[in-house]
């Protein structure tokens, strides 16, 4: 098994054990698409509590990935994810947060 299926799997268990009905296939083509970032202990978690960060989130994934445009709905979405996923929960990894925004705006197409 490659690093990259050891990950898919890990996050596939973490979304079970958080009882989220996510599509496995788009979380692999996410955590594909995160690149050598999923490696770094600190870059492959999203920090709930740094706004900063949920900014970068907005900026570079919502907007220029998804191609969404700047509206409150995206910072609703971010924090709907931060919630699903738990506040206290230091485990808020990337690639489970941005397929859960994807399924959330129906932009499963951008990662076919």
């Amino acid at each position: 098994m490659s690093q990259l299926d050891e990950k898919i799997a890990a996050y596939a268990a973490e979304a079970k054990k958080l009882n989220l009905s996510i599509d496995e296939k788009l979380l692999a083509s996410v955590t594909k698409g995160l690149g050598p970032s999923i490696y770094k202990a600190d870059a492959e978690v999203v920090s709930g509590g740094d706004q900063a960060e949920l900014d970068l989130v907005k900026n570079n994934f919502l907007i220029k990935k998804l191609g969404l445009a700047d509206s409150p709905a995206l910072d609703e979405a971010i924090h709907e994810v931060v919630d699903k996923l738990g506040k206290s929960n230091k485990h808020k990894y990337r690639a489970i947060f941005y397929t859960l925004l994807v399924e959330k705006f129906k932009k499963q197409s951008v990662y076919a």
